[in-house]
């Protein structure tokens, strides 16, 4: 499974599951996924070592292609690792709660 639905990852982030937000900083700032770690997707073939280990990764960006390429980077890691389809727009629009700051 390369991408997950977004009601599925809600379930999982609300059981700890670890989220890799690959958009560019400016957008991380504004506003994320709370506890999302920030790895921009130009970086993220290089800093992979730096994703904790999970069971699975889900990979987010703005509304899910970004996050397709990140997913492909990490799973070429040997990482379990899916985007979450409608990504960060969706967890605004549906009303969840946005962190912001983070970036650089």
């Amino acid at each position: 499974m390369r991408e997950v639905d977004f009601e599925s990852f809600v379930d999982a982030w609300a059981l700890g599951a670890l989220v890799v937000d690959v958009r560019e900083g400016y957008e991380f700032e504004q506003a994320h996924v709370p506890g999302a770690l920030w790895i921009p997707l130009g970086e993220l073939a290089s800093r992979s070592a730096e994703v904790p280990e999970a069971d699975v990764v889900y990979v987010i960006c703005a509304s899910g292609n970004r996050s397709l390429f990140g997913a492909d980077i990490l799973a070429g890691a040997g990482r379990h690792a899916v985007s979450v389809a409608g990504g960060t727009g969706e967890w605004l629009r549906s009303g969840r709660p946005g962190e912001r700051g983070g970036g650089r």
